[in-house]
């Protein structure tokens, strides 16, 4: 059986691999990082090389204390491949909402409400770091103004890679909204399931939680907030 720790190189770089989804977020991917993209993650990658094996000795000691072989075969990468996914699941923490945005606000004459439903994410609880995952809807009431359409998936992306609480995350994105655009009002539903509910405590399989946000217009107003339900429960048209 073979001791000889693999090397690291053979899973790529970690910072390059968090700069590289960074950056897809940021811009969904549509060609190279920019000179300024570059500049604007030196210092995560500084900081990712500084932790290098951080996260490495932390899961040797975890497969340890549960009672296992860090050195068998089929758990010698593990430590690697973990390192390389906990940046990739919280690389929200990296990205530049500045840069997110990147201009798409633009000046519209239109004053009807905007929705975007059924966008998946994938996210970690904080409190024991297991995944919950589902879809949120996202809905704003532009004052003359709107915002690019892939950006708000965008934004959910940049909340979800974190850890996370659900209730925190649906205000963070109204939030977010309501300051960059401020919009007449912003509604956020979010729909998931958590495996710490699943697998743990209870275990409740297929239980989900429904959290929600709505600020200015979609709070103070019923016949607003009720459009936004009602465009919720519709179904989506089959091309």
């Amino acid at each position: 059986m073979p001791t000889d720790k693999p090397n690291s190189t053979d899973l790529g770089d970690p910072a390059a691999h968090v700069r590289r989804l960074v950056e897809e977020i940021e811009s969904g991917g549509g060609g190279e990082p920019t000179e300024e993209a570059g500049s604007a993650t030196d210092s995560a990658d500084t900081s990712l090389m500084n932790a290098e094996g951080g996260i490495e000795r932390a899961v040797r000691h975890i497969l340890l204390e549960i009672g296992e072989d860090p050195e068998r075969e089929g758990l010698l990468r593990t430590p690697e491949r973990m390192h390389k996914m906990w940046l990739e699941l919280t690389c929200g923490y990296r990205v530049d909402p500045d840069r997110l945005i990147n201009g798409a606000v633009f000046d519209v004459g239109y004053s009807e409400m905007v929705v975007i439903k059924g966008i998946p994410f994938y996210s970690l609880c904080e409190h024991h770091m297991l995944p919950f995952f589902g879809s949120a809807s996202v809905g704003y009431l532009p004052r003359g103004r709107v915002i690019g359409l892939s950006k708000i998936p965008r934004i959910v992306e940049m909340y979800a890679r974190r850890l996370q609480v659900q209730e925190r995350m649906t205000q963070q994105i109204a939030d977010f909204l309501q300051q960059r655009l401020n919009p007449y009002g912003v509604g956020v539903v979010i729909e998931a399931e958590h495996l710490c509910l699943a697998m743990r405590g209870v275990q409740k399989g297929g239980a989900t939680m429904v959290t929600s946000s709505v600020l200015g217009a979609f709070r103070t107003t019923k016949e607003t907030r009720d459009e936004f339900m009602a465009h919720l429960e519709r179904a989506v048209p089959r091309v």
